[in-house]
């Protein structure tokens, strides 16, 4: 027999594994910063920059303290590095290990990467390194005129050479990549043994039921190619062996662990409103969302203008413990305006009033999170509510 959780105890689960919104915290703001991507096993690391990179808001909505130098001194600390999720992203350290079974697969061909390999010149990309130092893709001299990113073909060399493990990033130099040897990168003693394929499995289990507090089979495999019937078999053992609960939310099954559930006895900030990047944790899988928030999202950068409906770039946002907004804005910094494009309210958005109050608020560090002093709102969906926003932020 599995449990029965309600789709608002779920809710609550999710959103407390997550930290959203954030508990209160002491200590130094770097060494939350760093058990914030600890927790969540991964920080996506996105390029748009309509309002601050994705990476940094993603761990600024859990730590209200972030800076966005944290990122670049945890990478010199060796604390955390950049590696493929499933997304380029910034991982734990301490999860080293875990990135060698994707490396390897690469390395030995049993995985392909979307560069083909220029073996001779993958050697020579090597050699220069190894013998000056940490190079950038533009360190290497290519004459003839390219296309498409990544197209030159030193650009495809450093990649390969990063993806199958070979190179590691050292540091960014104006958000571009600085390659260097992964054993100058490596911090001394970390454990660099391949996990058994049992061993990968569970950390795949364990790292998402940690983040999310709930998850299946579908949910913990996305984006890893063949590794679903694995995943569920695993998942299978640890619920036998009692490592793991099965519960039931509106009548599907999802596991979770025993402990997790003392979580629902914690109290959740329903009245702290955050406006979330649409490449936040939390929202990466939006099917998972629909289903257990009731939250239909779409990033609307990457359709044709004419086919939007909510703009550019909308943000997510949390309020009451759910999904009630979304947000199209434009931070432009040559004149410290934050531009609020569009502002759609959910239909479950009730006190207007209350949740206008708690956006404005939040509205306050967010705007000097993306190095704004003013913000001009130009729609809002229903329009009424423009007039409601404007006056309470005056």
């Amino acid at each position: 027999m599995s449990e029965t959780l309600s789709i608002q105890e779920a809710q609550k689960l999710v959103l407390l594994s997550h930290n959203l919104p954030p508990s209160q915290q002491k200590g130094k703001a770097i060494e939350h910063t760093l058990s914030s991507i600890e927790n969540l096993g991964y920080i996506q690391i996105d390029t748009i920059s309509t309002v601050q990179r994705a990476h940094h808001h993603t761990l600024w909505s859990r730590n209200p303290k972030y800076q966005n130098s944290h990122l670049e001194e945890l990478v010199a600390k060796k604390k955390v590095f950049e590696y493929w999720s499933h997304a380029a992203a910034y991982l734990p350290m301490k999860d080293y290990k875990y990135s060698l079974p994707r490396k390897n697969a690469l390395l030995t061909g049993a995985q392909k990467h979307w560069f083909k390999k220029d073996i001779e010149l993958m050697k020579s990309v090597m050699n220069r390194i190894d013998k000056e130092g940490p190079l950038m893709a533009k360190d290497f001299v290519h004459k003839e005129k390219v296309r498409e990113w990544g197209s030159k073909p030193a650009k495809q060399a450093l990649e390969n050479l990063y993806m199958q493990g070979e190179l590691m990033i050292s540091y960014r130099k104006n958000f571009h990549k600085v390659y260097d040897l992964t054993e100058r990168v490596l911090p001394e003693g970390i454990d660099r043994s391949v996990p058994t394929q049992q061993e990968y499995l569970r950390y795949l289990i364990k790292s998402y039921l940690r983040a999310n507090g709930i998850g299946q089979a579908a949910e913990i495999s996305y984006l890893l190619k063949n590794t679903k019937p694995f995943i569920t078999k695993a998942l299978n053992e640890m619920h036998s062996s009692g490592e793991l609960l099965l519960v039931t939310v509106n009548g599907s099954g999802y596991y979770t662990f025993p402990q997790s559930l003392t979580l629902l006895n914690k109290p959740l900030n329903k009245a702290k409103l955050k406006i979330l990047s649409p490449f936040d944790n939390l929202l990466i899988q939006r099917k998972r969302m629909q289903i257990l928030f009731d939250y239909d999202y779409q990033i609307e950068c990457y359709i044709p203008e004419k086919k939007r409906k909510y703009g550019y770039f909308s943000l997510p946002i949390l309020w009451n413990g759910k999904l009630m907004a979304r947000m199209d804005c434009k931070a432009d910094r040559k004149t410290s305006i934050l531009h609020i494009n569009h502002l759609a309210l959910e239909e479950g958005v009730k006190d207007r009033a209350a949740f206008a109050i708690a956006l404005c608020n939040e509205l306050k560090g967010f705007t000097q999170f993306n190095n704004c002093s003013e913000i001009q709102v130009h729609k809002t969906s229903p329009s009424d509510f423009k007039t409601d926003l404007q006056g309470m932020l005056k």
